[in-house]
């Protein structure tokens, strides 16, 4: 990883070296308005994992506004359509009817992965992976839905491709959220809130110091991604300075999916003295 300025919050890869981290690491940070705050291989191909979650639910939002997607609309669960991993979905019998706003919830508040497929089906594959393109998000690619078994994959992720993307891409996506771009304003509220109920913090917004009655100084609005050795976090951060942050690894070593993982408590360690600093923000004692 590149050498990191004297910026305010610290050596941010240096920190993560120290502590014993020895994945990669993909980082950009912005202001609400786009200008560039520390970015460290912001532009690098990751695994995007449950990140990919984002750019769904923008799109369906999108479509929501114009009326192309009805989200009071109903849509019933089949066995077949129950995947293993994140979420409560594959836990619950066939026959349960959802409306798409509860598919849109599910996906990003508990990374719902049969919720997200659900949605893939809906919206179209080779339909999403067009308007990725037509927003420049070229480094972002849905490369088939999650978490099939081997008999019902397509054949690129036979072939072991996953689903990509980029620091860089998805700060564009959560500032063209910010700025409501082909959303109507109520779409634009809805993103924001759901991505606001997000329960997997672990990252950016982990070290976000609490109040005398434990409630966080500064919402966080975000979404997470893990698969073995890989650890997500993007989203929205409102210190005094408003931040976007997307922050990407891969390569960690603890093979555990709890909130103790090593890697996990590292990164943690390492980005919020960098975003105290970027954000002028408060921190933990």
């Amino acid at each position: 990883m590149p050498a990191v300025p004297d910026l305010p919050g610290g050596d941010f890869v240096g920190d993560l070296r120290r502590a014993g981290y020895a994945g990669e690491v993909g980082l950009l940070v912005t202001d609400f308005g786009g200008r560039e705050l520390y970015a460290c291989a912001a532009d690098a191909p990751f695994a995007s994992a449950s990140t990919i979650k984002l750019p769904l639910l923008l799109m369906a939002l999108e479509q929501a506004g114009r009326g192309d997607l009805d989200l009071a609309e109903r849509v019933t669960l089949r066995a077949e359509d129950r995947v293993p991993g994140a979420g409560v979905l594959h836990e619950l019998s066939p026959g349960l009817t959802l409306t798409w706003q509860d598919v849109l919830t599910l996906m990003i508040v508990v990374s719902d992965n049969t919720a997200t497929n659900l949605l893939i089906e809906r919206l179209g594959q080779d339909d999403f992976n067009a308007w990725l393109t037509a927003r420049g998000l070229t480094r972002t690619r849905l490369v088939g839905p999650l978490q099939l078994p081997p008999e019902r994959q397509n054949a690129a992720q036979r072939r072991g491709e996953r689903n990509r993307t980029s620091a860089r891409d998805q700060v564009a996506l959560l500032l063209s959220l910010l700025r409501g771009d082909g959303l109507t304003p109520q779409m634009q509220q809805l993103g924001l809130d759901i991505l606001g109920r997000q329960h997997l913090r672990d990252l950016i917004g982990r070290g976000v110091p609490a109040g005398p009655d434990g409630a966080p100084r500064y919402r966080v609005a975000s979404k997470s991604g893990e698969l073995r050795g890989v650890h997500h976090d993007v989203g929205l951060l409102w210190t005094p300075r408003p931040l976007v942050v997307a922050l990407l690894s891969q390569g960690g070593e603890d093979p555990r999916e709890h909130p103790a993982n090593r890697d996990v408590t590292r990164l943690a360690a390492a980005l919020w003295p960098l975003l105290a600093g970027l954000g002028r923000a408060e921190q933990e004692p």
